[in-house]
């Protein structure tokens, strides 16, 4: 937490930071960075959460059935919005999904309180950016191989009169190519959010157990402590809820390239 004569500056928590230089591409170095260290830990943990999960016993373990919770969920999901033929791009979503999730959980951890501070890969647009022109683009590829040109028929609405068509095929346009902006901000935009919310009111705390004045304390840190734990709650329920509309978007752009609704 940074802090500078009894400030505490909110932003601090997003700021990339080298860890090492790792190699150099064009005369540009290429360093190891925060961002990308907890990315690493966030693939781990999602590896150890599979490997764990995957021993196919009879009878579950807690574990395993964690795991197949899981999957089942995100399967349910694509067999409800996309159908049978939507098996096939389960293993992706899902990914997607538990990736989103275990880094925005990482960077809810109190590790700070040991000198490691967490950071939340996913309040960076790059990153956010990133997953969402990738969705985007499967979307896109599975379209035009899919079917073509008549892909180009999403744009045109069923059922509407042909003299709006100048008007409604730009609308539906527009709407189409917004999607991957969308799906960027709304998870950098949530996670962003709740983070500086959460560092101002730990500032109130700290900030207020620290002044000279004894009244400060029961009058600002306490009321700002819980309502911290409120918002971290809430921010908790975030974390999975960012994680899910994530996926169900993917899952229903997925559905609109299949099929052409």
């Amino acid at each position: 937490m940074a802090a500078e004569a009894g400030k505490i500056d909110p932003m601090h928590q997003f700021e990339v930071q080298s860890i090492f230089d790792g190699f150099s591409i064009g005369g540009h170095q290429i360093a190891f960075t925060n961002s990308a260290l907890w990315m690493v830990v966030a693939v781990a943990t999602l590896w150890l959460f599979m490997l764990g999960g995957m021993k196919r016993q009879l009878v579950p373990t807690r574990w395993q059935a964690a795991v197949e919770g899981v999957t089942g969920f995100i399967t349910s999901m694509m067999d409800s919005n996309i159908g049978p033929q939507g098996r096939k791009f389960t293993p992706y979503v899902f990914s997607l999904f538990m990736f989103i999730l275990v880094a925005n959980l990482l960077g809810m951890l109190p590790t700070g309180i040991v000198g490691i501070h967490p950071f939340t890969v996913t309040s960076h647009l790059t990153v956010t950016g990133v997953l969402a022109i990738v969705s985007f683009g499967i979307v896109l590829i599975v379209g035009l191989l899919r079917h073509g040109f008549h892909f180009f028929s999403l744009f045109v609405p069923h059922g509407a009169p042909w003299w709006m068509m100048p008007i409604l095929v730009p609308v539906e346009l527009v709407s189409f190519m917004v999607r991957p902006f969308s799906l960027a901000l709304r998870l950098f935009v949530a996670m962003t959010a709740g983070h500086i919310l959460m560092k101002v009111l730990a500032g109130f705390v700290i900030n207020g157990l620290n002044a000279e004045a004894l009244w400060v304390a029961p009058v600002v840190s306490l009321p700002s402590f819980i309502l911290m734990i409120g918002i971290t709650l809430l921010e908790l329920l975030v974390c999975a809820i960012q994680a899910y509309v994530f996926a169900l978007l993917t899952s229903l752009y997925l559905n609109d390239a299949i099929n052409l609704h």
